[in-house]
């Protein structure tokens, strides 16, 4: 029963994100902690390092939704390989920084950074302007040096891949939408392999975890989530196409926010 309860729960979060994701054009991962996090405290699990189990399943999802998304962006000719080689190391070093951290943190801890920054990527869903600009041109230089392992460092804390972070900053600084995320697709990448495989080496230790569950690494959220999404991200681009995105992207930021709020709650203690 334990893991039939689990892999009911994964299937119906997996066909939900890949909606959310094809509606939206969002990563599943903004998504995918909040409702890991519930679902295995509601089957029992608990104790010190759930976050980190949470963190660590969704970015294993993100290795292979990303690679599929940055490649079909690549057949289009939409990936800006030059931005990705420029910014690909400081994202890698910045990911395997923020796995040592992850690592370290007690689960109340990474609750409280998800919320934070969750609610600030709701807040800009919600009243960003696709006409602000930072700049005419990516940071070079000293900036890129400074931004781009932040970037890998806040995404692997939150479980996230590329898009959340990756696409506001690329459009403020003047790259086109379609561009932005299909470029994000592939930081997605360089921040989820090398996460990955931090966070299968480290938690064996851990107790109290769900079944098959390798390192951080949970392997019925892995595999389940990754075949509901292929499966359903075609539909929700189907809606997408049929509906008015706009107020679809108002709803989904709030529920963003709300989420990352009730998440930073929790993680107070409240």
């Amino acid at each position: 029963m334990e893991y039939i309860w689990l892999l009911a729960l994964m299937l119906g979060i997996g066909g939900l994100a890949g909606v959310i994701a094809g509606m939206l054009g969002v990563g599943g991962g903004i998504v995918l902690v909040p409702a890991f996090f519930y679902a295995f405290e509601a089957l029992g699990y608990g104790g010190p390092k759930l976050m980190q189990i949470c963190v660590a399943s969704s970015l294993a999802t993100i290795v292979v939704t990303s690679l599929r998304s940055v490649l079909g962006h690549h057949k289009k000719g939409a990936v800006d390989w030059a931005i990705l080689r420029g910014w690909g190391p400081g994202i890698v070093v910045g990911a395997l920084v923020g796995v040592v951290a992850a690592a370290g943190l007690k689960s109340n801890t990474l609750m409280l950074v998800f919320g934070v920054l969750g609610l600030i990527v709701g807040l800009y869903m919600a009243f960003g302007r696709s006409h602000w600009r930072l700049g005419n041109e990516m940071p070079g230089g000293l900036g890129r040096t400074l931004a781009s392992p932040v970037l890998g460092f806040l995404s692997v804390l939150m479980g996230i891949g590329g898009g959340s972070f990756g696409v506001p900053m690329m459009t403020l600084y003047g790259r086109p939408i379609h561009r932005a995320v299909a470029t994000a697709a592939g930081f997605g990448v360089l921040i989820a392999v090398p996460s990955m495989i931090g966070f299968m080496l480290t938690g064996w230790d851990v107790a109290d975890k769900p079944p098959l569950t390798i390192g951080y690494v949970n392997l019925i959220a892995f595999g389940v989530i990754v075949s509901m999404t292929l499966v359903t991200t075609p539909i929700g681009v189907r809606l997408a196409h049929a509906m008015n995105p706009k107020p679809l992207k108002l709803v989904f930021a709030i529920f963003i926010a709300v989420m990352a709020a009730n998440m930073l709650r929790k993680g107070l203690g409240f």
